[in-house]
């Protein structure tokens, strides 16, 4: 059956079904060229209608190829650049004009008579798992949705690809696009006039994809759901089965797996107005479409800001999230002509951040004007309000005045005299890491015992030094280390801050370096304001070594839950080994002059 002759029978099928008018939809099929009225009577000669143009029992038969089986609807990713919304729930369950978006998108598919339902979750999963008992989908959940991109949502429901819908949960249809029978794969686009970076399409003359390039001008671009036939998802499925272990499939959209076998995958293009899809990327964008977010976003993060800046929801405006760190996530946004930074604590980082002692440093920060960036922070939920630094950048390890000032704001904490009720204890530190990925199977490899031990018997070394404790900073390095237009520097981040040995805070600024020894050796004194003895060089040498292990070991565990560090993994690696060797050198006396291994 060819496709002219699928739509004229599908449209027959629509008007049994109660769907289209029956006197509009025949009265316009016959007024159609003289081809469709021979398709027509080809229909009838077939036995797929009868003398009336009603669909038989034959011609439902004939469709039954094209029957959509199922849907798949993806939601275990982050939405991470829907902050700050996204921090509370998954973008899947915002409500739009009164409907929560999921759940119409469900509706819109059994409506369209599609009941096998599929919905793979992750992130927030136990927020989603009621759909089950609410419209009797079927939940997968996708515990890889943290570390891979969404061929980990698809990997898993392999089994489900036949002539399937595959959809993403965060798309509003405004009027219902899906159907109980499909002719051929496809995929929805939009036009963009204008520039767009959108995933833009190339077709041939039957509509099939080409290609697809990232920007583009005047283009149909990829927006909303895709339809896999049941030719379609076998092929796909062999490939991703096949490509599946492949770092690059794996890290990356589906769609770049079908852009690189875009040849034998054919997809073609179905045309929809800007106005029948919409997908929001940001509040701002959603702002837009309903109104009501303007005044109550329902958003806990909004009550905090208002309640901080004794401001109304509408103050605030150009969110947009800046970074997604290791350990929380941020978003700026601009209120009654000033800049600011909201922070959002990351999901598992209560159990290796103490946030009321960040709090508590934090507001010593302030007081001593080391941080004047800081504004408010919550020590029991952990999010923390800051005013935004236009054209700041980061201290450089290269330019001597600017370390010359981060460290002068060290030393300026560390005599401060002021204290803390809490302690960070490195030794603790690292054990707790030591055993955790060691849990998850990451602390077996060639020279581990060593390393372990060569730190433990530094840490015997250090201690006997009793050099005595006082408030540290515990994470100095250059992005911490803020400047703006006028040069003058804040330390920012106190999530570590604690009672410790001074020599953390320098070990911490080495280990995060790219020094020789005989540069570290400069930076120590540059630090103590003296040329260091022996016996006070070893000490922070020692740190050097200790902080190194302990960021590496802190750094697998992140890898291990999927939240890489990049080159610092083996800088870690590197310095640990470094600093080690020269530590243990010092403590035996066995320094050569130059102290530059």
């Amino acid at each position: 059956m060819n496709q002219t002759q699928f739509n004229m029978l599908f449209s027959l099928y629509k008007i049994r079904d109660g769907k289209l008018s029956r006197e509009d939809t025949v009265n316009r099929l016959r007024g159609t060229a003289g081809k469709a009225d021979n398709v027509l009577k080809g229909l009838e000669e077939a036995g797929f209608t009868d003398s009336g143009y009603h669909i038989t029992e034959s011609g439902i038969a004939a469709l039954e190829p094209f029957k959509v089986k199922n849907a798949v609807i993806m939601a275990a990713g982050m939405s991470t650049r829907f902050a700050p919304l996204s921090y509370e729930k998954p973008k899947a369950l915002l409500k739009v004009k009164g409907e929560i978006l999921i759940e119409r998108e469900i509706r819109q598919l059994q409506e369209a008579g599609i009941t096998d339902i599929t919905v793979v979750v992750g992130y927030m999963k136990e927020k989603l798992f009621y759909l089950a008992d609410k419209f009797d989908v079927s939940i997968v959940v996708n515990e890889d949705y943290y570390r891979y991109n969404n061929p980990s949502s698809l990997i898993l429901v392999t089994d489900k690809m036949d002539n399937t819908y595959i959809c993403s949960s965060d798309d509003y249809f405004v009027n219902n696009v899906f159907e109980q029978y499909v002719y051929r794969s496809y995929y929805a686009a939009v036009y963009a006039p204008g520039e767009t970076d959108e995933y833009c399409l190339s077709t041939d003359r039957t509509g099939r994809i080409t290609d697809v390039s990232i920007g583009g001008m005047n283009a149909w671009y990829m927006l909303g759901h895709v339809y896999f036939s049941r030719s379609f998802s076998k092929r796909f499925v062999r490939i991703l089965k096949q490509e599946y272990d492949s770092p690059e499939t794996r890290g990356q959209l589906w769609e770049k797996l079908y852009i690189r076998y875009i040849s034998e995958l054919p997809l073609y293009i179905r045309k929809y107005g800007d106005n029948e899809i919409k997908e929001f990327d940001s509040l701002e964008e959603l702002r837009c479409f309903d109104k009501s977010y303007i005044e109550n976003a329902d958003s806990k993060v909004f009550t905090n800001i208002c309640s901080a800046l004794d401001c109304q929801e509408s103050e605030i405006s150009e969110i947009y999230p800046i970074s997604t760190g290791l350990t929380n996530a941020s978003f700026f946004f601009s209120c009654r002509g000033r800049k600011y930074v909201y922070r959002h604590p990351g999901v598992g980082t209560e159990a290796y951040i103490n946030r009321k002692a960040e709090a508590l440093a934090m507001n010593i920060a302030q007081e001593l004007k080391l941080d004047n960036t800081f504004i408010c922070m919550d020590e029991n939920e952990g999010w923390k309000l800051s005013y935004y630094i236009d054209n700041a950048r980061t201290m450089d390890y290269g330019n001597d005045e600017d370390v010359s000032k981060a460290l002068a704001l060290v030393r300026r904490l560390h005599t401060s005299g002021r204290s803390t009720p809490y302690s960070f204890n490195i030794r603790d530190e690292i054990r707790k890491f030591e055993e955790t990925i060691a849990r998850m199977g990451r602390s077996d490899f060639e020279d581990r015992t060593e390393m372990h031990d060569d730190i433990d018997r530094i840490y015997r070394l250090v201690d006997a030094d009793d050099a005595g404790v006082c408030l540290c900073h515990c994470d100095c390095y250059d992005p911490n280390f803020l400047i703006d237009d006028s040069g003058n520097m804040n330390l920012i981040d106190w999530e570590y801050a604690g009672m410790a040995d001074p020599a953390t805070d320098i070990g911490t600024f080495l280990a995060c370096s790219d020094y020789t020894m005989g540069k570290a050796d400069e930076t120590i004194a540059v630090y103590l304001q003296h040329t260091p003895g022996v016996e006070e060089l070893r000490h922070y040498i020692a740190y050097g070594a200790i902080l190194s292990y302990y960021w590496f070991v802190w750094a697998l565990y992140q890898d291990s839950v999927g939240k890489t560090v990049g080159s610092y993994l083996y800088q870690w690696y590197r310095c640990t080994k470094a600093y080690s060797k020269r530590t243990l050198k010092l403590y035996r006396n066995e320094e050569t002059p130059e102290g530059d291994e």
